[in-house]
């Protein structure tokens, strides 16, 4: 099964009296697993579609699947349910809550799911190993650096098991260790989990670990080719 589909999806804002046609008549499909990089120029498109994606906003026209499931034309409360129990989030500045400590961060999502206490503390504790923050689980974000604050979020966006991970410009922030670390580490839950990843980036240092890579110009989809997907040595595999 796919993890989501848009099908000839259009997005209009309105600028004060004009009109910016965000997205015209894309069609996408990314299936489970995939490790997917969304490239292009500045106002391409490629935020808006990460939107659309996550139910974080509708379409003007055309549909969106998420896992087969038509999400179109959902409530507000179905749609927040979805975004909170099948797609997760990563952002470029992190957006963690800064009185929760990390472990608190990370579990924030599943208290929201009513998941029992000992689930909760299984599924934080395999993360932030995961991660490689086992000994930072009881700081605050200010008591982290950039890098560790991306390493949180990310653990958060897969404590609900989703289906699908959403990630803006991850590594804008991060200098160049810490950027291909958060790499590696999304990656590596790839494809431990079979959760898809997909991307919107400018980043080299992004694109080249993405399996797939799609090209956006002016609100379409241009191209398409195979990516790299970088080792965690640096060569591809």
């Amino acid at each position: 099964m796919d993890a989501v589909q848009l099908d000839n999806v259009s997005k209009t804002y309105a600028i004060g009296e004009s009109q910016l046609r965000a997205l015209d008549g894309v069609s996408l499909t990314v299936a489970q697993g995939e490790f997917t990089a969304i490239v292009g120029p500045s106002g391409s498109g490629k935020t808006t579609m990460l939107q659309l994606m996550g139910c974080l906003d509708r379409p003007d026209g055309g549909r969106v699947q998420v896992e087969g499931r038509d999400v179109t034309d959902l409530g507000p409360d179905a749609r927040a349910d979805l975004r909170r129990d099948r797609i997760g989030f990563v952002f470029q500045f992190f957006a963690l809550v800064p009185v929760l400590d990390a472990f608190e961060n990370v579990e924030l999502p599943l208290l929201l799911a009513g998941i029992p206490e000992a689930e909760r503390r299984s599924r934080v504790d395999e993360l932030l190993e995961a991660v490689g923050l086992s000994d930072r689980a009881h700081h605050r974000p200010d008591q982290l650096s950039g890098g560790e604050q991306q390493r949180v979020a990310v653990a958060r966006a897969l404590a609900p098991r989703p289906v699908l991970v959403l990630a803006d410009e991850p590594t804008a922030n991060l200098d160049t260790a810490n950027g291909r670390r958060i790499m590696e580490i999304m990656q590596g839950l790839n494809q431990r989990t079979g959760t898809a990843f997909v991307f919107a980036t400018h980043d080299p240092r992004v694109v080249a670990f993405a399996t797939r890579v799609v090209e956006m110009r002016d609100g379409k989809v241009v191209g398409e080719r195979a990516g790299q997907g970088a080792s965690p040595t640096g060569s591809p595999t």
